[in-house]
């Protein structure tokens, strides 16, 4: 049998030495780039953040007697100064008929606690510290305008101490305040929004709020709106007197200056309102025969009225002002309404009949002669003026006496003539001819007994022609009549297509250019 060579020296368990460098060195190859990062950080490491059993330490020494309802202050009579201020990131939303305005903010509250100093080189260069804010005094600053249901919509974060005892309070939140919406000039409204903080229990001789910023509010970092558009938070202090307590209270209010933009509301309520109106002033140029002007005034109405109903949806249910575009909108509402109307007198003038209706003087002075002047209309089919028919009459009354005298033969071959000129010209009359005519025969066949015939035969001829001339005559006069409404029908609708136009020019120009600003983009 072989026997087992010895181990070598210093190789055994008893010995006590630590193997060669030269053989550890293949072994911790692997490791050395991370024990080299972890020596790098460590040395670049600043000495506070070393702050392991010394914060521990800290902390208790700092709250083991530490009292959360005693205010921090040297001198008691003294009043604790805060620093506030507020950090606007976004308004979510402004709800106008509930009057609440939505933001999403930061507080920034800045103090010095007595009790929380302490020397840092005793604890391990330790100079920060953060505290929950459950565990220090914390001031009772809330929201007094909140209208959220817990009241305080901050998050509790921790609280910053500083080895000096200067304590850092940032709790961000989504703050619900109550805002009076005027919505005098909707959509052209300018809105101004208080945010009011204060301490809720301690009055101006305990605590002092004092801002941190003479700017207002910190809009740096401030997210836009695609409704409204901010233009400032101012910030004031202000120092109130209430019924309950004798003291004052100090208060600090940020007021958020917002204006609407009205590229929105513009082209989606405005231009299709004006639209609608002009439609509604086209149907004044629809002819009444097509049977449809009436269906489209109505129609119009109804628009109009859906559009009021959207607009009122978005409206507080208040009584305190009435919307500029409300009041656009019921002017052009009127309009309309007041179109359907004289629409249905237009319809009434355009299909009246001599049988029924006869026209009063007064509304032949006013639609046949003054407005048709005014409006430059004349009338269809007819060239001359009345001043030329009341001329033309008297003309033919001169030239009937004037025919008296002739002879019997002459006035009856001119019976053919006098009927076609009378029958030319519609108004004038044309039986005094023929009356004449008579007149002359009975006298003719009385003073000539040689042909009394001759004379029985024309009278019967003349009474024949006269009766068919009445007749004749009493058609021209009805239609004569039916084309008088028609024309008074056609100068209501130029009147009030006029009327309409200017009345919608200057509604729509007179909201543009009451309101404070046209267009926010």
């Amino acid at each position: 049998m072989s026997r087992r060579a010895p181990p070598p020296m210093g190789a055994g368990k008893g010995s006590g030495r630590p193997p060669a460098l030269p053989a550890l060195l293949p072994a911790c190859l692997p490791a050395l780039p991370a024990l080299l990062l972890a020596a790098a950080i460590l040395t670049t490491m600043p000495r506070g953040t070393m702050q392991g059993p010394h914060e521990k330490r800290l902390l208790e020494d700092l709250l083991d007697d530490y009292n959360v309802l005693e205010r921090p202050v040297a001198n008691e009579s003294e009043p604790l100064e805060i620093k506030f201020g507020l950090t606007l990131q976004q308004i979510i939303d402004v709800n106008e008929k509930d009057q609440i305005l939505t933001t999403n903010a930061w507080l920034n509250l800045e103090w010095t606690d007595y009790n929380l100093r302490w020397n840092h080189s005793e604890y391990g260069n330790v100079k920060d510290l953060r505290i929950t804010p459950n565990k220090i005094w914390r001031p009772d600053v809330l929201m007094y305008n909140s209208a959220d249901e817990g009241f305080d919509g901050t998050y509790h974060t921790n609280v910053v101490v500083r080895d000096s005892g200067k304590c850092l309070y940032v709790p961000p939140g989504i703050f619900k305040s109550t805002c009076k919406i005027d919505i005098t000039w909707f959509p052209f409204d300018d809105q101004h929004c208080d945010m009011k903080f204060g301490s809720w229990t301690y009055d101006g001789s305990q605590l002092d709020l004092i801002l941190n910023s003479e700017e207002g509010g910190d809009l740096s970092d401030f997210i836009t709106n695609g409704e409204w558009y901010l233009l400032g938070m101012p910030g004031k202090k202000n120092v109130n007197m209430y019924a309950c307590c004798p003291e004052p209270y100090v208060d600090v209010t940020f007021t958020i200056q917002i204006r609407r933009r009205t590229l929105y509301y513009f082209f989606n309520l405005i231009v299709p309102c004006v639209l609608i109106s002009s439609m509604a002033l086209l149907g004044f140029t629809l002819p009444p025969d097509s049977g449809e002007k009436l269906t489209l005034g109505v129609t119009i109405l109804l628009s109009l009225t859906v559009f009021l109903n959207l607009v009122a949806e978005s409206m507080p249910v208040t009584s305190d002002a009435v919307p500029l575009i409300g009041t656009y909108f019921n002017c052009i509402m009127f309009m309309v309404a007041s179109s359907v109307v004289l629409t249905v007198v237009v319809l009434n003038f355009h299909h009246r009949t001599a049988d029924i209706h006869e026209m009063p003087g007064w509304v032949k002075k006013v639609f046949l002669l003054w407005l048709p002047w005014i409006l430059c209309m004349s009338r269809p089919g007819r060239k001359i003026t009345r001043k030329q028919l009341l001329m033309s009459s008297r003309m033919k009354e001169l030239e009937l006496k004037e025919r008296s005298s002739k002879s019997l033969l002459a006035n009856v071959l001119d019976i053919d003539d006098d009927f076609r000129r009378s029958h030319g010209v519609p108004g004038v009359p044309n039986s005094a001819a023929f009356m004449r005519t008579a007149s002359t025969l009975e006298d003719a066949s009385s003073g000539s007994p040689a042909c009394p015939v001759a004379a029985r035969d024309l009278q019967a001829i003349l009474r024949e022609l006269q009766f068919i001339t009445n007749r004749m005559k009493k058609n021209d006069e009805e239609m004569e009549l039916i084309n008088d409404w028609k024309f008074a029908a056609m100068v209501v609708d130029r009147f009030c297509l006029i009327i309409f136009t200017v009345f919608t020019i200057i509604a729509t120009v007179a909201v543009l250019l009451s309101a404070p600003h046209i267009i926010v983009q």
